[in-house]
């Protein structure tokens, strides 16, 4: 342990004498991890909507066939019908209005919900400024999910307009649901009129059934009861709802892969040719070295020893850089109404932080070779 201290105080102070390479690797590795770190975010934002668990008990009824949320409409009166399901436990009607149907990094979306079933159907919502009261008590009011009132700067008692719909924040909410942080409600009957779809028209139906295991038995009822009906309905889980519905974004999403793959390559080739320029230009020291006593091996520890600061001092910069970035501006994807956050999560920036270290560690493995192989007089005369 002793020996690994002095090892690795040596191989610091080998890096702040060349600080100006020191820096600017560390630099270069931070950028390829914040590349990593971004990439990793979008793909652990994506598995959290779209991944189904044991307790999801959530069904999404839409209009068959159809895809834009202007373009799904179903009688509001199915509520009443689904609710008799065996195994439903309560149907939410929820009017959409968005203001751009693909792809967008910018997306309005406002939900028209029942004014007294919100607290009911989602009793983890939390108001964090404002008040659920104001919000109840006035038509044109809305409650505002924290990304979207940080993304649009909005806080209580402004008023804001899109899609043609003006309303008055009443409240900003937080909640464990990602589609709440970035959404707006809004009453049910206001948004009819307001979007022009008209009373007694909804967008879909969010239902909760009573036991997980039953939820494509209950899905397919559904199905079945309004199959000859006018508006024939399509039911799915609320995941796989997201899955199939925003299929762009999924794929989209899914090819940054390749841009952290690339990230990672780049890390590697560019710790391993700083730490190998470095080997070469300290031949005579790494020589002098193992004249007093140092052992081969010791020397190539002294290498690899900086490839993991270099890599930790990076990868630190980078992932934390990601986070930082990502919670200032509060990033959404969106597609076809559902939203999808980009929000920095722990484990991402631990695992950025440990792919850096690893990376450091195998870039430096060749350099260290490189560094203790020559015998102590060819390092001396080739100096």
């Amino acid at each position: 342990m002793h020996t690994l201290r002095k090892l690795s105080a040596l191989a610091l102070k080998q890096l702040l004498r060349n600080r100006l390479r020191s820096i600017l690797t560390v630099l270069g590795v931070a950028i390829g991890m914040f590349l990593y770190a971004a990439v990793e975010t979008m793909q652990s934002s994506l598995k959290s909507v779209t991944q189904s668990s044991p307790d999801d008990n959530t069904l999404v009824v839409y209009r068959e066939n159809r895809f834009c949320p202007s373009t799904s409409r179903l009688p509001e009166h199915y509520q009443s019908e689904i609710e008799r399901i065996d195994g439903v436990v309560e149907a939410l009607p929820i009017q959409i209005a968005v203001n751009n149907c693909g792809a967008s990094l910018d997306v309005i979306t406002f939900r028209g919900v029942p004014t007294d079933s919100l607290q009911a159907y989602n009793p983890d919502i939390e108001i964090t400024a404002g008040s659920f009261e104001q919000w109840r008590n006035r038509s044109d009011a809305a409650l505002v999910g924290q990304h979207f009132a940080q993304r649009r700067g909005l806080q209580p008692g402004d008023q804001f307009e899109a899609v043609g719909v003006r309303v008055w924040v009443a409240g900003i909410i937080s909640s464990p649901e990602p589609q709440d942080n970035n959404v707006a409600y809004v009453h049910l009957p206001f948004l009819q009129q307001a979007s022009r779809i008209g009373l007694g028209i909804v967008t879909q139906f969010n239902v909760r059934v009573a036991d997980a295991s039953n939820l494509q038995t209950v899905a397919d009822q559904i199905d079945a009861l309004f199959a000859a009906d006018q508006s024939p309905t399509d039911t799915r889980p609320e995941k796989a709802f997201f899955a199939q519905t925003a299929s762009e974004l999924v794929e989209l999403v899914g090819f940054t892969r390749w841009l952290g793959l690339g990230a990672v390559l780049a890390v590697l080739g560019l710790v391993a040719n700083a730490l190998l320029l470095a080997a070469r230009s300290r031949v005579k020291e790494s020589a002098i070295l193992q004249t007093v006593g140092f052992s081969r091996s010791s020397v190539a520890q002294v290498m690899v020893w900086e490839g993991v600061f270099l890599g930790l001092a990076g990868g630190l910069l980078g992932s934390l850089s990601a986070a930082l970035f990502f919670r200032l501006k509060s990033f959404t994807l969106g597609n076809e109404g559902l939203t999808l956050a980009l929000s920095p999560q722990l484990p991402v920036i631990l695992s950025g932080l440990l792919v850096a270290i690893a990376l450091g560690l195998l870039a430096s493995l060749w350099p260290a070779y490189v560094a203790a192989r020559k015998p102590i007089v060819e390092s001396l005369r080739s100096a």
